[in-house]
């Protein structure tokens, strides 16, 4: 490794323009959109990011984008998902990437958050490498994917369903359209919200309060479209699932929809609700011409895991990734 010159510092608004030409020269593409969502949210609630630039002789030559999440994957702990990383191409192999790593490990130590989290394509060989040196491990984490395209399989009525799909920083109509005629989806909005958290309440046995307030601003005022639904029977809310369609997170340069969050009031786990929240999300991502959607399991969560599969899903070609700090 060659010795560092330059200096860490916070990434500013200012710098925007020189991370989307580093992002574009790396990557072929522009994701200008995604560059400056991110640069606003971090803006409007700075506690919830964590941006890092590497500056020499006065140019910005590296970045790392950095969001704090609590809550993700049924968890309360909070963890740093990387999903932005960038070096510009004539200051790659002297060893930046690796010293804005350490630098994260630095700041988030001193916020008392002990884990790092990221993704990467299995063939992104360049990634794996930079994890692998950088001290991450695989995590017990699977992520699956499916094209947002028709299936025409009926779920069985009495089959229960998972209560709940943490992405968290990733489709389908096996589902059978039925499921969605049975049980009425509408757009998720921001009155939505305690209907939700009583939801997940029920069925985490805690309360994640902050979790959902900050997922849902996400939603609403930070992803690209709008795609999140609840489902209602007997005239309330059984039902949720939060998702978004953008691109830009982890590398992505084509769009996706990601599913954070699904939910269905325990009372009604034997309804088909969570598969006609998903029948309804597909035939919404099908006219938005987002062509995939992917969401990430624990290894051991077996029954959401078949839930998936049962639905269309099939692990995607990409690994999850951890560190601890």
């Amino acid at each position: 490794m060659t010795e560092f010159e330059g200096k860490m510092r916070p990434l500013t608004a200012n710098d925007l323009p020189q991370v989307i030409e580093i992002d574009e020269n790396n990557t072929g593409r522009s994701r200008k959109g995604f560059f400056e969502r991110r640069v606003t949210a971090a803006l409007n609630e700075p506690k919830q990011f964590i941006y890092i630039a590497y500056e020499n002789n006065g140019d910005l030559q590296g970045y790392l984008l950095v969001r704090l999440q609590q809550g993700a994957f049924g968890g309360d702990k909070t963890v740093a998902v990387v999903d932005g990383i960038g070096v510009s191409s004539d200051a790659q192999g002297k060893g930046i990437g690796y010293h804005l790593m350490e630098e994260l490990s630095t700041i988030i130590k001193n916020k008392n958050i002990h884990e790092i989290r990221s993704q990467a394509d299995w063939d992104d060989q360049s990634m794996l490498h930079f994890f692998a040196a950088t001290g991450f491990l695989l995590a017990p984490r699977i992520i699956y994917e499916r094209e947002t395209s028709y299936l025409d399989t009926e779920v069985a009525e009495d089959e229960d369903e998972p209560f709940e799909i943490d992405y968290s920083d990733p489709s389908s109509d096996d589902i059978a359209a039925l499921s969605r005629d049975q049980v009425p989806c509408r757009s998720l909005s921001e009155g939505d919200l305690a209907a939700i958290m009583k939801i997940d309440g029920k069925i985490m046995g805690y309360s994640r309060s902050s979790y959902f307030e900050r997922k849902m601003d996400e939603i609403l005022n930070e992803s690209g479209i709008r795609v999140s639904l609840v489902a209602e029977l007997d005239e309330h809310v059984v039902g949720f699932v939060m998702a978004r369609v953008d691109f830009g997170e982890f590398g992505k340069t084509e769009p996706s929809a990601i599913i954070d969050t699904l939910g269905v009031d325990p009372g009604y786990s034997s309804k088909n609700v969570g598969s006609a929240l998903l029948s309804q999300l597909m035939a919404n991502l099908t006219v938005l011409r987002a062509d995939t959607v992917r969401t990430e399991v624990g290894a051991k969560q077996l029954a959401l895991a078949g839930f998936l599969q049962n639905n269309g899903f099939e692990p995607a070609q990409s690994l999850s990734f951890t560190k601890a700090v």
